[in-house]
């Protein structure tokens, strides 16, 4: 075993825990947030399915999902309510199409 893999031995589980999540808080672009979450489990399996049906984690599944639902909402919008939601001011009751 080379040092490396003793330095590795070494670590707490929560200490490889912080490095992993370290390591990979960064993607591509070298950015990343961490989003830690709790969902139901009909919703966990349809996202496991989902990933699995297109060959992508779960991760990609999701981000794919979020950005095809955040370009259908922009589509329905005027660039006054486009605004008013990369804001983060848009209501609920604002959501009519293109003003």
């Amino acid at each position: 075993m080379d040092q490396g893999e003793g330095d590795e031995l070494a670590k707490s589980n929560t200490e490889r825990q912080r490095a992993y999540r370290e390591r990979h808080l960064y993607d591509i672009e070298g950015q990343g947030e961490q989003l830690n979450t709790i969902l139901n489990l009909s919703t966990k399996r349809s996202l496991e399915r989902l990933a699995a049906c297109y060959g992508v984690t779960q991760r990609a599944a999701l981000e794919k999902i979020i950005d095809e639902a955040e370009s259908r909402l922009l589509s329905r919008l005027g660039s006054k309510k486009q605004r008013a939601y990369f804001d983060k001011t848009l209501q609920p009751g604002e959501l009519s199409v293109t003003q």
